[in-house]
C-alpha cells in the first residue's frame, strides 16, 4: 500500500513525498484509515515504528479540511497531544510542522524546565495542535492561560511511559476538563493492567491496533552481551569505542551520576561524549541532543528518560552500559538503533549482580542474546556462577505488561 491509496489530501501527500515517503510503515497503514473514519483508537506500538505519524497526519487532514483558510483571529486548541519528556513534545511537534508545511495548520509546544515567557507568547494567537507534558500544561491551565473547552483530538502518547514517570494523576486531572464528544488517540508500547484501565476509561468502541509488541527486539539490530566486572565497564566502553572503530553511539545507564560519571571517564582519553538526563537544563540537554545528531559527540551518555524520546538519523550503536530492571525497557533502548529499515549493533554489558536481568530480558524477547568473549575484560566464570545476593532474587510477575497483554489482546496485529 501507498500514502496515496490511504486517500490523503495533496497537501499532506505534497509533504510526504518532500520527504521521500511513499510506502506507510504498518502502525500507519493500519491506524490512518480509521483515525479519518473519527474512530477512538488504542495503538500498541514500540518507538521506531512510525507511531507519530500514524496519528499526525490524519489530524493535519482532518483540521486542514474543517479550516476556513483564514490565518486571522484567535486559534482555539482543537487537538492536544499529551507526552511525558520534552524530548518526546519537540519530536512530535517537529513532525507536525513537517507534515503539515503545507497547510495552514498551526501548532505549538509547552514543556516544564524553561522560562514560559516564550511559550506563552507563541501561544498569544492561540493554536489548532498543542503538544505538552503534563506539568507545565497544567501550570498553565491554572494560570488561566491555556483552555481545553475546543478540544475535538486527544493524543495520550507513550502511556506506559506517563504512568511510569507518576503522571497519572496530572493526566486525570487533565482528562476531567476535556469535552465528552472528543476522538482520543492511546498509545503505549505495553499493556500492564494499569493501562487497560486508563484506556477502558478514555476510550469509546475503540478499534485496537497492535504492531511490534514491545517484546519483539528490532528484527536488523544484531545484539550481543558482554560478562563484565561492575568495576572493568568503563575500561570495557572504552576498549570497544576504540577496537570496533564506532563513531557514534549511544550508551544508557542506570541513574543520571553513573552517566556524568562516564562522560568524566571519556573525556580523560579524549572521546567526545556528554549526558543526557532530568538533571540538566532544557538548553543543555538541546545543545547535547543537537550536537550528537550533527556528529560533533561520539558518545551520548542518557537515562531511561530518554530511552523513547531519541530520534538520531543512521545510528548505528547502543550500549547498554548498565542492564534496565524492566526487562521491556530494553527493547525501548535498543530500538534507538536499526530503524527505518537500517541494520544496527547492541552491545550490553552484564555484571554478576544483574545476570537475572539478563535472564528477563531473554525471557521476554523470547531469545537468548549471544555471550561475546572476545574481550579483555571477561568476567571469570567462577564470579559468574555466583549465587545472586538477596536482594536480586525478585519475581518478575509484577513487571509492567505481562498479565494485561494477555487480557486487552489487539483485534489487528502486524
Amino acid at each position: 500500500m501507498t500514502f496515496q491509496e490511504l486517500e490523503l489530501s495533496e497537501p499532506l501527500l505534497h509533504a510526504l513525498a518532500d520527504e521521500g515517503y511513499t510506502d506507510p510503515t504498518p502502525i500507519q497503514e493500519q491506524a490512518i484509515p480509521f483515525v479519518l473514519q473519527g474512530r477512538d483508537l488504542f495503538g500498541c506500538a514500540q518507538t521506531g515504528t512510525g507511531k507519530t505519524a500514524a496519528f499526525a497526519i490524519p489530524i493535519i487532514q482532518m483540521l486542514h479540511q474543517k479550516a476556513d483558510n483564514s490565518s486571522r483571529g484567535y486559534r482555539h486548541i482543537k487537538t492536544l497531544v499529551l507526552t511525558p519528556t520534552r524530548e518526546l513534545a519537540i519530536q512530535i511537534d517537529k513532525s507536525f510542522a513537517t507534515y503539515g508545511k503545507h497547510t495552514a495548520i498551526k501548532h505549538n509546544v509547552i514543556f516544564g524546565g524553561v522560562s514560559q515567557s516564550a511559550q506563552l507568547n507563541a501561544l498569544k494567537s492561540g493554536t489548532d495542535v498543542l503538544i505538552a507534558t503534563p506539568g507545565r500544561l497544567l501550570d498553565l491551565m491554572n494560570q488561566g492561560y491555556i483552555h481545553l473547552e475546543d478540544i475535538q483530538f486527544f493524543v495520550l502518547d507513550e502511556a506506559d511511559r506517563m504512568l511510569d514517570m507518576g503522571f497519572i494523576h496530572d493526566i486525570k486531572k487533565i482528562i476531567r476538563v476535556l469535552p465528552k464528544e472528543r476522538q482520543t488517540l492511546f498509545f503505549s508500547a505495553t499493556i500492564p493492567t494499569t493501562i487497560v484501565q486508563l484506556a477502558d476509561s478514555l476510550l469509546r468502541n475503540p478499534v485496537k491496533v497492535e504492531v511490534t509488541p514491545v517484546s519483539t527486539t528490532a528484527e536488523k539490530v544484531e545484539q550481543s552481551v558482554f560478562m563484565v566486572a561492575r568495576q572493568d565497564k568503563a575500561l570495557l566502553l572504552v576498549h570497544l569505542l576504540q577496537e570496533k572503530g564506532i563513531d557514534r553511539t549511544l550508551v544508557f545507564t542506570r541513574t543520571k551520576h553513573g552517566a556524568d560519571k562516564i562522560v568524566k571517564m571519556l573525556h580523560k582519553v579524549d572521546i567526545k561524549a556528554d549526558a543526557l538526563h532530568g538533571n540538566k537544563s532544557q538548553n543543555a540537554r538541546e545543545r547535547a541532543l543537537d550536537d550528537f545528531k550533527n556528529n560533533r559527540l561520539k558518545v551520548l551518555v542518557a537515562t531511561d528518560i530518554a530511552a523513547r524520546g531519541i530520534d538520531v538519523d543512521n545510528l548505528t550503536h547502543v550500549i547498554n552500559f548498565d542492564l534496565p530492571d524492566v526487562p521491556e525497557t530494553y527493547v525501548h533502548r535498543i530500538g534507538r538503533t536499526g530503524r527505518a529499515g537500517n541494520s544496527g549493533i547492541a552491545f550490553s554489558f552484564c555484571d554478576a549482580e544483574e545476570r537475572l536481568n539478563l535472564r528477563d530480558i531473554n525471557k521476554i524477547t523470547a531469545q537468548s542474546i549471544e555471550v561475546d568473549r572476545n574481550h579483555p575484560y571477561v568476567m571469570p566464570d567462577s564470579v559468574r556462577a555466583m549465587p545472586a545476593p538477596p536482594q536480586q532474587q525478585r519475581s518478575t510477575q509484577h513487571r509492567s505488561g505481562q498479565q494485561g497483554n494477555r487480557r486487552y489482546g489487539a483485534t489487528t496485529r502486524r
